[in-house]
């Protein structure tokens, strides 16, 4: 019976610990970014997606995928206090993939209030031909 008593007692001071905390939730200044044209010739481009925590407890980051592996995300890998900011950089490396629009999603996973946000990044990659006219 005192094993069963304190082991209540545990889960429920756990529970309040982990409520006390506060909720988390990730705000960004942009969600979407176009990098309009850019040439074959030099296919790398990067954006930074900047955001803060607005919630009033620590923002974690768990994950940063991209829809393809031309596109590759760089996050902050600590807690980001309440108040604080960070930024999500993203670079997209277009060397070996047809010239032509692109459109990119970034899907971030966190303990935030919504745990999924997503990013969306997007250009005109011309043809190196077209540089030469």
């Amino acid at each position: 019976m005192r094993k069963i008593f304190l082991t209540t007692v545990f889960m429920i001071v756990s529970m309040l610990a982990v409520l006390a905390q506060g909720t988390a939730e990730i705000t960004f200044e942009k969600v979407s970014h176009n990098f309009g044209a850019f040439s074959e010739k030099n296919p790398k481009v990067t954006c930074t997606f900047k955001f803060k925590n607005t919630g009033d407890g620590p923002l974690v980051i768990h994950q940063a995928i991209a829809s393809c592996g031309c596109a590759v995300p760089q996050y902050p890998k600590e807690p980001i206090k309440p108040g604080e900011g960070g930024e999500v950089t993203v670079t997209y490396n277009g060397a070996g993939k047809f010239p032509g629009h692109f459109r990119k999603t970034i899907t971030l996973r966190t303990n935030g209030k919504n745990e999924i946000t997503r990013l969306v990044i997007e250009g005109d990659m011309t043809p190196a031909s077209a540089d030469a006219e």
